[in-house]
């Protein structure tokens, strides 16, 4: 089983980047797919995208595409959330989480959780 811990998060002004980095440990790395959610105040966790383990490919939640790009490196069991053109609506805690599946996108289709890191968007 592998543990998510993230970092990377703080405030950008609107129409900034952030990259936020999610290290998991274990020996298994490669086989579980790695995917971010966030959840902003008052509302419930949403799914942003993850990465497979089978072949890296990525995938979005709709909304998100084109703004956000997931990336893996499995030398450094490490994922990444590349977020560009920031919005006061992207404001959240971003979770890191892993799955065994192929294209989990439920949060019930992931094990293991990260703490959570703070992203804040000023307008």
């Amino acid at each position: 089983q592998v543990q998510p811990v993230e970092s990377g998060g703080g405030l950008v002004q609107a129409g900034g980047s952030l990259r936020l980095s999610c290290a998991a440990s274990g020996r298994t790395f490669s086989k579980y797919t790695m995917g971010w959610f966030r959840q902003a105040p008052g509302k419930e966790r949403e799914f942003v995208g993850a990465a497979s383990w089978t072949d890296g490919r990525s995938y979005y939640a709709d909304s998100l595409k084109g703004r956000f790009t997931i990336s893996r490196d499995s030398a450094k069991s490490t994922i990444y959330l590349q977020m560009n053109s920031l919005k006061p609506e992207d404001t959240a805690v971003y979770y890191c989480a892993a799955s065994r599946l192929w294209v989990p996108r439920l949060e019930t289709d992931f094990d293991s959780w990260g703490q959570g890191t703070q992203v804040t968007v000023s307008s």
